[in-house]
């Protein structure tokens, strides 16, 4: 039976995963971290809606780990209630992130090191995907299929990075330069603003939706890459798929905290806006 509000959590001290079956999520504190600083929520509604969230939480501040759980679980929790009420996906998506924000600053400022984090959510209905994020963990749409137009990127990185290539500046070089992950927008008491970026995709062929913290795309950037590595496991075994994406993580280095959240998508429509 799939629990409507939550997931089981496995025991293991260094993974732990959430399997509601048609939405999954596992996170991983990866090797050389000594605690794990992401935060996953899943949540199914009984319409059938998906919602997953990723934090993953600034290392340089305090309570991080904190930051991070408070903001999955708010915006998890706020996104669960505003679509059952009847709410549109990209305004409850807003709601959500700004009580998000606020569960981070209500931990308080202190300088330099004020507890923060970044978030990313996805809410999957039956005809769309609409994506909010803050900071630079990731949301992907992840296909295979030929006919459908390639796997993407769906949600925009608050990083000196990301600036770095909307002004031009080649990816590559940009994500090479020593401050390349510094970000620019996040969650916490001294953020100076709270603007998620909001977009709703409209899938035409099956896929998965992938949500994701820094410790699994650092490795591995590129949408058809990822797309890859996932399918065709994710459209019938998701968590499987969480936990090998988590383990190649963990091969190519694992040097940051690893979380991955999956929802496998089979109903197909016919466009697409952002």
């Amino acid at each position: 039976m799939i629990n409507l509000t939550g997931g089981a959590v496995a025991a293991a001290p260094d993974r732990r995963e959430l399997d509601l079956g048609v939405a999954v999520a596992v996170t991983d504190r990866g090797k050389r971290h000594a605690h794990n600083e992401d935060a996953m929520a899943v949540r199914v509604l009984e319409s059938g809606v998906r919602v997953l969230v990723v934090c993953d939480g600034v290392s340089s501040s305090d309570q991080a780990g904190d930051a991070s759980a408070r903001a999955a679980a708010t915006a998890a929790d706020r996104l669960t209630a505003e679509v059952r009420r009847g709410l549109g996906v990209e305004a409850a998506t807003v709601l959500a992130v700004g009580a998000a924000a606020d569960a981070v600053a209500a931990l308080g400022a202190n300088g330099d090191r004020t507890p923060s984090c970044t978030i990313v959510c996805a809410v999957v209905t039956d005809s769309a995907v609409t994506v909010g994020s803050i900071g630079d963990s990731r949301a992907y749409w992840l296909t295979a299929e030929p006919s459908g137009g390639p796997a993407r990127k769906l949600s925009t990185d608050d990083s000196v990075a990301a600036g770095l290539v909307q002004l031009g500046v080649d990816e590559d070089i940009a994500m090479s330069m020593p401050d390349a992950h510094t970000l620019t927008a996040w969650l916490g008491a001294d953020a100076e603003r709270i603007e998620p970026h909001v977009r709703t995709f409209v899938p035409d062929t099956p896929g998965a939706v992938l949500v994701c913290s820094d410790g699994l795309w650092n490795y591995f950037p590129a949408a058809d890459t990822l797309a890859e590595l996932a399918l065709p496991q994710a459209l019938t075994a998701p968590l499987a798929t969480a936990h090998r994406l988590a383990d190649l993580a963990l091969t190519a280095g694992g040097s940051d905290n690893i979380t991955v959240a999956l929802a496998p998508f089979t109903v197909t429509a016919r466009s697409y806006r952002s």
